[in-house]
């Protein structure tokens, strides 16, 4: 189930627990029946944890005294928390099956979505997630009110409609309170001909598939015409108006993308000693650990007041330096286009697992739920970084090289 397996004697416990460094990682803890489940869990310090549930003193606690029930560890380092959930959250799917998400806790995330097979499409709050649907399906939210409240701000934008029935539009029928306010097109009584509804349904569509930019385009072209035409009045309604939609796109996190399209590049510490942890979320598919190697490579030094790259060197041999009497050595790094394949070996790499990986709407509904877990903590508490793009083509190279090399020198210096 995990790397590394240990056999556990009751009569010596110190023999195993010598074997179990002193890291962050997952560990189970299985009896001498093999059809009983395990005990897993995760820890920032092995050793000191499975000292605590091992130890056979006397003074040991009762209710922590497994000593006498355990036949076998297994354990697989980690190099931060969030390969450490996504870990754990493997090895409970082959141990525990459809419990692992009462046991870890995993709440669908909250996602918009926008009903285009309807004729006349609306956008609604939902947690559910299918493969059918990846294409209607905008999110993950941090949180259910925070979808609510960025779907009724942003409904504000247009007139699209909020009722949740199958309309069969009547002429005879009353209506209701956001078409008198003039905020929805009233398909129910034919207040607009299904064309121009079919027009509204699709400017809200382009929004959310462009993060709002298809709407800050339109309206900041309106504003330029108007104060060229040196009508500015309607210049600064427009100006106005933008600076809603600009509210309104700030609710979004910048997790927030289309299902179908939602890739993203997380970098994390490594359990390897000169390597930083990669990980690809595509199409709600979370695949990784792929370790790329930054020897070679000079890192960040934050205490230089410098951002480049280049800085601080990691050796991959030693050069003696040229002169009388020298006794130092100079470094010797590698080429950026190196570094960059490198990379491209690595994002091969996930992408192949990703190709590999069978995930029904279930699986890709927890694989979300464990990045948003990581994603929206608080900035000081998320430990990496993270890169969205359209495909892996459009991924940021040289800024992810950058950030490689941060994330390597901020775990060294913890």
């Amino acid at each position: 189930m995990l790397a590394h397996s240990i056999a556990f004697d009751p009569s010596d416990p110190r023999a195993a627990l010598a074997q179990i460094p002193a890291r962050p990682g997952v560990y189970a803890l299985f009896g001498a029946d093999e059809n009983a489940e395990p005990y897993l869990s995760r820890t920032p310090n092995l050793r000191r944890r499975l000292n605590r549930f091992l130890d056979a003193r006397p003074s040991q606690s009762r209710r922590l005294r497994l000593t006498e029930k355990i036949a076998r560890i297994e354990y697989t380092l980690t190099g931060s928390d969030f390969e450490s959930m996504l870990r754990l959250y493997t090895a409970s799917v082959q141990a525990f099956g459809e419990a692992t998400r009462k046991r870890m806790h995993l709440r669908p995330s909250a996602f918009l979505r926008m009903t285009m097979e309807n004729q006349y499409p609306r956008v609604y709050v939902t947690n559910k997630i299918t493969k059918a649907a990846a294409d209607d399906l905008f999110g993950p939210f941090p949180s259910r009110p925070a979808a609510e409240k960025f779907c009724e701000e942003m409904l504000n934008l247009f007139e699209l409609r909020r009722c949740h029935e199958d309309l069969k539009p009547d002429p005879a029928f009353p209506g209701c309170i956001y078409s008198e306010m003039k905020m929805c097109l009233a398909p129910c009584y034919k207040g607009c001909t299904d064309e121009r509804y079919a027009e509204e349904a699709a400017s809200v569509r382009a929004f959310l598939e462009t993060r709002g930019a298809s709407l800050i385009e339109k309206i900041t072209a309106e504003r330029d015409a108007a104060s060229a035409d040196l009508d500015f009045e309607k210049a600064a309604q427009a100006h106005t108006r933008l600076q809603k939609v600009q509210e309104v796109v700030a609710l979004m996190s910048p997790a927030v993308h289309q299902l179908s399209k939602l890739f993203a590049l997380v970098l994390q510490p490594s359990a390897e000693p000169e390597g930083v942890a990669i990980f690809l979320l595509s199409h709600g598919i979370l695949t990784g650990p792929a370790t790329y190697s930054v020897q070679g490579m000079r890192l960040h030094n934050e205490q230089s007041g410098s951002t480049s790259l280049y800085l601080q060197p990691t050796a991959v041999e030693a050069v003696p330096l040229a002169g009388e009497g020298v006794a130092t050595t100079a470094v010797q790094t590698v080429s950026r286009n190196i570094l960059e394949e490198r990379l491209q070996y690595a994002l091969t790499d996930l992408k192949s697992q990703a190709a590999k990986t069978k995930a029904n709407g279930q699986i890709i509904s927890d694989y979300l739920r464990l990045f948003s877990r990581w994603f929206h903590r608080a900035q000081t508490q998320r430990t990496g970084e993270v890169f969205f793009a359209d495909d892996a083509d459009s991924l940021p190279q040289r800024q992810i090289l950058r950030a490689i090399s941060r994330v390597f020198s901020n775990s060294h210096l913890a």
